[in-house]
């Protein structure tokens, strides 16, 4: 449903003459390429200033790309961009408002720019409900976060068949986030075709089948989050009945660490059973599994630009 080849743009800066120049310009993106299957949300994660919303202003039409190409629906997105704008609901990452309309003045303006479809006004009621936003209030005294949720209902109230969102929760409080992630999977659930730039890792690992990394412009990285949870090293500690057994499973050829005398912490990335082999043989009296957390999986990579492929992540060198 999206896809991104090679996407390339170089900007001049501020005082130059030409991208010839030495020094006088910079890469936005370099040879960014990812696709998104039609009803799967797909996360570009990297921090401010990554490339994250360059990549968006390709997928609107907004800019042109110096190489390569974005599409959507297999339209291309400069060359198409009215086509696929009609195709798209896209909340942007700084959101401009009418000020001296009220939230809802401001809503029906934007239904009739899109046809008036009674669907959009019953969207509309319910997501101002999930968002807790009183629509009659004027846009001029409302808060970061309020004007947030405004952005959101319009974007999703249009029930487009591709969403684009670019920060979308900037200015939420957590329990709007986490509002706003139950909304992503509705979405998701009704076979929506999803794009979302965060820098915030716990949207992106909750809403997404894939995240690609980004970073100075780079595409470093795209994975299955599945593929990432299943990958990361487990840690489990487990409390035995007498220090005998736990001499046992620390001469057992598992990777443990001993606490106390019938306590042991075993690492584990991969397969299981043969803890479980092991536990099998010896009385159990606590077991708690912790987990390597996605984000440090992620943020050591980001650190090092070294490939997944390469199986560098936390436990695994």
């Amino acid at each position: 449903m999206i896809e991104v080849k090679d996407l390339s743009k170089t900007y001049i800066r501020a005082g130059a003459k030409s991208k010839k120049t030495a020094g006088s310009s910079v890469a936005g993106l370099k040879a960014v390429t990812f696709q998104v299957r039609e009803g799967e949300v797909f996360g570009l994660l990297g921090p401010n200033g990554a490339g994250k919303t360059t990549v968006i202003r390709h997928l609107m039409g907004f800019i042109k790309a110096d190489a390569g190409y974005a599409r959507i629906h297999e339209l291309d997105c400069w060359h198409n961009s009215k086509e696929v704008k009609a195709l798209v609901g896209y909340l942007p990452g700084e959101m401009n408002f009418l000020k001296e309309m009220s939230g809802l003045e401001f809503l029906n303006l934007m239904a009739g720019m899109h046809g008036d479809r009674p669907v959009f006004f019953q969207r509309r009621a319910a997501l101002a409900e999930d968002l807790d936003l009183n629509l009659k209030q004027p846009i001029k005294k409302m808060s970061k976060g309020m004007k947030q949720k405004l952005g959101i209902i319009n974007t999703l109230m249009l029930d487009a068949e591709v969403l684009i969102l670019d920060e979308p929760t900037s200015g939420l409080d957590p329990l709007m986030q986490k509002v706003f992630i139950d909304l992503v999977l509705e979405e998701k659930k009704r076979g929506k075709t999803i794009l979302i730039s965060s820098h915030m890792f716990p949207e992106i690992e909750r809403t997404c089948d894939q995240v690609g990394m980004i970073r100075a412009g780079e595409l470093v990285a795209v994975e299955e989050i599945q593929k990432l949870r299943q990958e990361q090293q487990r840690t489990f500690e487990i409390v035995v009945e007498t220090p005998e057994q736990a001499e046992f499973i620390f001469q057992s050829g598992l990777k443990v660490s001993r606490v106390q005398e019938n306590q042991v912490i075993v690492e584990i990335q991969g397969d299981l059973n043969p803890l479980l082999k092991t536990l099998a043989q010896v009385q159990v009296r606590e077991f708690t599994q912790k987990m390597t957390e996605l984000e440090e999986a992620f943020m050591f990579f980001y650190e090092r630009g070294e490939g997944f492929e390469q199986g560098i992540i936390p436990g695994h060198v």
